[in-house]
């Protein structure tokens, strides 16, 4: 199956189930930014799930597929080229960043953002087994003009467990700690709790050392599971 016929074939699958109504609660809840067909994920996943069984030929073929799902209005497309790349994200590498954070800039909102970020991580979590400086590439992204793809960054070692870096995620934190963009301190705190859950200890100690430097909002999310002194 090529990339445009894959993208065809999905939808053919999602068109006839789209619900006008749940659309519009969709569409309220991302204030009212973006088109949607009204279909709950297990509906939407459940209608595909035949369609996302192919064996994809390159790593190119497969992001072809996903960029054409990301060109259509609805955002329920979209959701499905994030599970289509997560399914196959053993074939991508981090020659295919580019073509990933591009993904991630069109019509940017937190829900396709961190949807990609879960694929990233992945990616260069393969990545960094084999090559450590493969981390470099996040260092840039940190940097860019773009709060999504700073936030994906801060994100990208997100499931790693006790394979975290903690000098870069300590580093991350940091280097972020006094942006006052929402999205970004919340996910300086989502990415300190998730790694508190192996390591509380160095997030506590992390927080004490940098209370002062870190809004509430960050200190609160990274904390949920903690005591504090």
């Amino acid at each position: 199956m090529t990339p445009k016929q894959f993208a065809n074939a999905v939808e053919l699958a999602l068109t006839p189930l789209a619900d006008d109504a749940k659309a519009e609660g969709m569409k309220a809840y991302l204030l009212n930014q973006f088109e949607f067909l009204g279909l709950a994920a297990p509906v939407r996943r459940a209608a595909v799930k035949e369609i996302g069984k192919v064996k994809w030929q390159s790593s190119a073929d497969l992001l072809a597929a996903a960029e054409l799902l990301w060109q259509k209005p609805e955002r329920e497309y979209r959701y499905t080229a994030v599970d289509l790349l997560r399914q196959h994200s053993a074939q991508l590498n981090v020659n295919d960043l580019p073509a990933l954070q591009a993904l991630l800039l069109q019509d940017a909102w937190w829900e396709t953002v961190d949807g990609l970020s879960a694929v990233i991580a992945e990616v260069m979590h393969a990545a960094v087994q084999q090559k450590p400086n493969a981390a470099v590439t996040m260092d840039v992204w940190l940097k860019h003009p773009s709060h999504w793809v700073r936030r994906s960054a801060m994100l990208h070692q997100l499931g790693w467990r006790l394979d975290t870096d903690t000098t870069r995620l300590f580093g991350y934190a940091a280097q972020l700690a006094d942006e006052k963009e929402f999205f970004i301190r919340k996910a300086i705190g989502w990415a300190l709790r998730d790694y508190a859950r192996w390591d509380p200890q160095a997030v506590t100690d992390f927080l004490v050392e940098h209370r002062e430097r870190l809004s509430g909002l960050t200190v609160r999310e990274a904390a949920k599971h903690l005591t504090l002194p």
